[in-house]
This record gives structure tokens, sequence and C-alpha cells, in this order.
């Protein structure tokens, strides 16, 4: 079978577009130590400082978006975007002629555009991987292009003009989230004292109210402490936090059950010891919860484009996996009466764990691969 001999990954936008790929990345080295990777993505997205601090080579093509805004400063910013639009499909071009990729694969955000329909425009096949439960703008604009689609779940395949090309493949995780049991991992943070674990995280993208929420969430948990906690606040949201509790009178030294960090740097080791997360709904948590089979509480960010994030909790939610809550609703006592009902219904736990883990597809990189095997022969 001909092997990957050279690889172009282009995403871009958000965490939850890079992560799949550099997955998927490592995975095919691990197969091929000969392959070599290239990432392409938008000259100024988070791309240009995650890719580089996963150890792969990275280029750019000029590619922004289009704000949907009469305002001065929005009307510059989409003449820009449209001189981008024009620009971008040249750069793929030369960088396809002097990569010569036998594949090109694309992660999501709007960078991957002039990319992957460069390199079907040439003759090179391609593979588009969809994270979140209705395509973006950006897969919507490539599925005429693209060789194959890739997307989470089998309830996808609705949102597709060409179901005949889309696969359900899952959405790769880091391996290092299957390195421990769930109880290995609960030793190790020292919460194996029989209580359930919660662990609580937030997006940039509207944390601060929730932050506030979850104040008032560890407050109520203080009086008892119930549960062990690890909420991760985000670096703005840390001091808020710490000056909200000090207001309650919460000093969370005094109460070990609970911790409030910056940010969660073992987030694989936390994400196995919990018994719930309390988190957004973007599509990297999806498929970590799913993958991990952990109940969830999730509160949709009403921020993002298109909602996706609402729709992602939803087939969760419909799944019998995850409770969603609407931000307008999610109040610390909403939140904390719905934890407090799963947590203490052994069933109900039980019950969505199975529901989680049936949705979840832990092989999800080896499939994505298998299908780029299948695209080169």
């Amino acid at each position: 079978m001909k092997q990957i001999q050279r690889v172009i990954f282009t995403c871009g936008g958000t965490a939850g577009h890079v992560n799949p790929a550099v997955a998927l990345a490592q995975l095919m080295q691990k197969e091929n130590r000969s392959t070599e990777v290239l990432f392409v993505g938008a000259e100024r997205g988070l791309e240009k400082d995650l890719i580089p601090k996963a150890g792969y080579d990275f280029r750019t093509v000029h590619i922004s978006s289009f704000h949907r805004s009469v305002k001065p400063r929005e009307l510059r910013h989409n003449a820009v975007s449209l001189c981008n639009l024009l620009r971008a499909p040249r750069e793929a071009r030369a960088i396809l002629r002097e990569f010569r990729p036998d594949v090109v694969i694309g992660t999501g955000g709007y960078a991957s555009f002039p990319m992957v329909k460069a390199a079907a425009k040439a003759g090179i096949p391609t593979a588009v991987h969809e994270s979140n439960m209705v395509p973006g703008l950006t897969t919507q604009m490539l599925e005429p292009f693209a060789s194959r689609i890739c997307v989470g779940f089998e309830a996808c395949r609705a949102q597709y003009r060409h179901p005949e090309k889309v696969l359900v493949t899952g959405t790769p995780v880091r391996g290092d989230f299957f390195s421990l049991t769930k109880e290995e991992a609960k030793r190790r943070l020292g919460v194996d004292d029989g209580r359930a674990l919660i662990v609580s995280f937030w997006g940039s993208l509207g944390a601060s109210d929730m932050n506030r929420a979850m104040a008032d969430f560890l407050a109520l948990e203080a009086a008892k402490e119930p549960f062990h906690h690890i909420h991760g606040a985000g670096k703005s949201g840390y001091p808020m936090m710490q000056k909200l509790l000090a207001q309650k009178g919460v000093d969370l030294a005094a109460h070990p059950s609970l911790s409030l960090r910056e940010y969660i740097y073992d987030m694989a080791t936390v994400m196995r010891a919990a018994d719930l997360v309390i988190s957004r709904a973007g599509a990297s948590t999806i498929s970590e919860l799913t993958a991990l089979g952990v109940p969830a509480l999730l509160v949709p960010s009403p921020h993002v484009t298109n909602n996706h994030q609402e729709k992602n909790a939803r087939v969760l939610e419909a799944a019998g996996g995850a409770a969603v809550l609407l931000e307008k609703d999610a109040s610390a006592s909403a939140l904390f009466q719905t934890a407090c009902g799963i947590l203490h219904d052994a069933a109900e736990q039980k019950s969505m764990e199975t529901a989680m883990t049936a949705l979840g597809i832990r092989d999800a990189a080896a499939r994505i691969y298998q299908t780029v095997l299948e695209l080169i022969q």
C-alpha cells in the first residue's frame, strides 16, 4: 500500500480546529516516521502559536474573516478580507508547488479554505474534518471540492448535500487522555475518598458572567463540601473569582476539596478523573467528553457563530449523556441543583456515562488516517 510521504494540514481560528490536526499528524508520523508534515494557517490566527509549540513547520496564507456590520471600522476590515480572498489562492498554489503533498487535510477555520480548494483544483486528494454537529461556513463552501468529509456523529450526515462523501470518524483526542484509568487519575489528584469530582471551566467568550456564577456555586459547596471540585477560571477570571470568594467569606485554604486554578494544565488527568464536567460545548470538549464517557452539564456559549455550541450540546442531551442549561438560565443555584441531581442519583449518573460512551469514538485519528490512505491509493 502506498504510504503518505508528505501531508499538509490546514486549520485555524480555535484550538478546537488545531488539536485534532495535531493528534492526526502525530499518529501519521508514528505509523510512518518518514512522513513530512506541514501546517498552513492564517497569518494572525491562534494557530501561529499553537502549531510551532507542537513541533511542526508552519506556513501562512493571507486570509481573514468577514464581519456582518456596516460600521466604518468593520467595512475597512472587510475590504482587507476581500483583498486577502483574492491573494490567498496564489499563495496556496505556491505552497502546493513547493511542498508537493500527497494529500491536503483541512480541520476547520476559514484559513483552510484556500488550501483545500487549491489542492482539489490541482487534482490532489483532499479531506475535511468537521468537529461541530452543524458544518461551519468553511466546510459548507468546501463540500463541493473535498474528496471526503469526516464528521463526529452519525446525526451529522443529514447536514450535508453530498452524504455519499461523508464518513463518521469521530474527532481525534490526544492519546494522553487515555494513559490512566479513572481510578489512577483520582489517586494522582488525591480525590479518591469516595466523593464525586466536579470539573468546570469556561471558554474565553462570555466567561466573565459564568465565572461569577461559579463563584456562587463554590460558595454553596463550601457549606458542606459534598463533592471535590476543580475549576479553571482563566487568566482574567482567576483574580476576579478570588475577590468574589473573599467577599463571600470563603477561604479556599479551609476547604481542601475545592480547588480554584487559573488554568488546568493537567487537563487529561483531571478530565479522566471527573464524574461530572460543567463547561461550554465546544467541539474539542464534546469529543473529549464522549471519548472518556463523562456525564456533562453544558452551558453553550451564546456568542459563537451559527449557535454551534447549542447544536453540539443538544446532540449529547438527546442521547442522554448531558444536561443542558442556556446561559440565561444558568444561575449558580440552577447549576448546583442540576449537578446534585446527577451526582446524588447513581442510576442517572451511570445512564449518562453509558450514553456518553456510546457516542464516543476513541480511534477517531486511526479512522481518519485509514480514510486518507484509501484516498491516495
